[in-house]
C-alpha cells in the first residue's frame, strides 16, 4: 500500500514538471525574440519544434509501452528531455534550443502517454477519477507557476553570472531530469493494467478509424483546440510588449501565469456545469465567451488586454476534455487507437503559433492572431454538428441544491 501512494505522488511530481518545463516557452518567446534578434516567424518555430514531437511520437509511444513496459518508456523519455535540456544549458544558441525543444517534446510526449494508465494502476481503478482530477490540478498548479518563477528570475536576472539568465532554467531542468532517471531506476513501477481503451490498435485499426469523417472531423477539433491554446499563451506577452509596452519579463510572464491559473479555475466550474447541462451546450458557451474575450485582448486597451487575455484560459479550460470526450462517445469502438489519434491532434500547438508568426512580420501580431477566431469557430461547430451516441450524464438544478443541501 505504501509503495502504491509512493508511486502516485512520484506521478503527481512528473505531472507537475511536465507543466512547468512546458509552460516555460510562452514567457521565454519575448526574451528569445530580444536576446537572438529574431522575426515573428522564426519565433513561431519554437513551440512549433516542441508539439511538433507530440505528433510523430504519440502513437508509436503507446505501442513502445507495451512492448517494453512502462518503467523502460519512463527512462527513455526522461533521457529525451535530459538530453534536450543540456543541449539548451550548454549551446544557448537558436538552432540549438530548436533542436533542443523537440527532443524536450519527444520526452514530454512519451510522458503523457504513460502516466494515465499508470496512474489508474497504481492508484486503483475506484480511485482514478479523483487522482485523475488531482493530476489535472498539479498540472494547472505548475502552470500558473512556472510564468511567475521566470518573472522572478528575471527581476534578479543582474545577480546571475550569465548574459541569458534564462538558460539557468535549462540547467535546472537537467537535473531535475537526471534526478527523476534515478528515482525511476529505484521506483518498483508496476506492469500497466491496461483497459481496451488504452490498448494501441493495429496499422489496419488506424486507417478503418481514419477513414470514419467523425475522426477526422475530432481529429481536427483537437488540432484546433490545442492550436488555440498554444497561440493565445505562446504570443500573449508579445503582443503586450508590441502594442502596450507591457515588460514581457514581469508583467507579460505573469499575465501568463493568470491565463494558465485561470484555466485550472476553470476547469473546476467547468465539472460543475458538465452535470447540469448537456456537454454540448457547455462547449458552446464556453466557446462563445473565448471569442468575446479574444476580441476584447486583442482590440481593447491595455488594460483590458491585461484582463481579458488570462480571462481566455478561464474559458478554454473546458474544450479538450470535451471535445475528446464526444469524440470516444462518437465512436462505438477502437477507442485506444482513437485516443492515439486524437493525442496527435496535439500538433495543432505546432502548426498554428507558427502560422501567427508567418502572419505576424506580414499582417502585424494583432492581426495575425486573429486568426485565433477561426479555430474557435471551428470548436463552437462541434458544439453544434456533434452527435454523440452517449451524452454526459447530468442531474437537474433542483436535485443539485438538494444534494448540496
Amino acid at each position: 500500500m505504501k509503495q502504491r501512494a509512493l508511486i502516485v505522488v512520484y506521478i503527481l511530481f512528473v505531472w507537475f514538471v511536465i507543466s512547468f518545463v512546458t509552460n516555460i516557452i510562452g514567457p521565454l518567446m519575448p526574451i528569445i525574440i530580444r536576446d537572438f534578434a529574431l522575426n515573428l516567424t522564426l519565433a513561431g518555430f519554437l513551440p512549433f519544434s516542441f508539439f511538433l514531437a507530440y505528433g510523430i511520437i504519440s502513437i508509436p509511444a503507446g505501442s513502445m509501452t507495451e512492448r517494453i513496459g512502462p518503467k523502460r518508456t519512463l527512462l527513455v523519455a526522461f533521457a529525451f528531455n535530459f538530453t534536450g535540456a543540456l543541449l539548451i544549458a550548454l549551446l544557448p544558441n537558436y538552432a540549438v534550443v530548436i533542436g533542443g525543444l523537440f527532443i524536450i517534446g519527444l520526452g514530454m510526449a512519451m510522458l503523457q502517454v504513460i502516466i494515465n494508465p499508470l496512474m489508474r494502476t497504481a492508484g486503483g481503478e475506484a480511485h482514478f477519477a479523483f487522482y485523475s482530477v488531482l493530476g489535472q490540478f498539479v498540472f494547472g498548479l505548475a502552470s500558473y507557476v512556472s510564468p511567475l518563477v521566470f518573472a522572478h528570475l528575471m527581476r534578479n536576472a543582474a545577480a546571475l553570472p550569465t548574459r541569458l539568465p534564462w538558460v539557468s532554467f535549462y540547467w535546472t531542468f537537467a537535473a531535475v531530469f537526471i534526478m527523476l532517471i534515478v528515482v525511476t531506476r529505484a521506483l518498483s513501477i508496476p506492469q500497466l493494467e491496461l483497459s481496451d481503451s488504452e490498448r494501441a490498435g493495429t496499422r489496419s485499426t488506424y486507417f478503418e478509424l481514419l477513414h470514419d469523417r467523425h475522426v477526422r472531423l475530432f481529429f481536427l477539433g483537437i488540432v484546433a483546440y490545442v492550436g488555440t491554446e498554444q497561440s493565445i499563451a505562446n504570443w500573449m506577452s508579445q503582443f503586450l510588449a508590441t502594442y502596450h509596452g507591457v515588460a514581457p519579463d514581469s508583467t507579460g510572464a505573469e499575465s501568463v501565469g493568470r491565463f494558465w491559473g485561470l484555466m485550472s479555475v476553470g476547469c473546476v466550474l467547468g465539472l460543475v456545469l458538465l452535470k447540469l447541462l448537456d456537454a454540448r451546450l457547455v462547449l458552446g458557451l464556453f466557446t462563445t465567451a473565448a471569442m468575446v474575450c479574444l476580441g476584447c485582448a486583442l482590440f481593447g486597451s491595455a488594460s483590458t488586454a491585461l484582463l481579458a487575455f488570462p480571462a481566455c484560459g478561464f474559458f478554454l479550460s473546458v474544450m479538450f476534455s470535451v471535445v475528446f470526450s464526444l469524440a470516444l462517445n462518437s465512436v462505438p469502438r477502437h477507442h485506444g487507437a482513437l485516443s492515439g489519434i486524437l493525442c496527435t491532434g496535439i500538433l495543432g500547438g505546432a502548426v498554428l503559433p507558427l502560422v501567427v508568426g508567418l502572419l505576424g512580420d506580414w499582417l502585424g501580431l494583432r492581426a495575425a492572431m486573429s486568426i485565433v477566431f477561426v479555430t474557435l469557430a471551428y470548436i463552437l461547430g462541434i458544439s453544434i454538428w456533434a452527435r454523440p451516441l452517449i451524452r454526459n450524464e447530468t442531474i437537474s438544478l433542483r436535485k443539485a441544491l438538494g444534494l448540496a443541501g
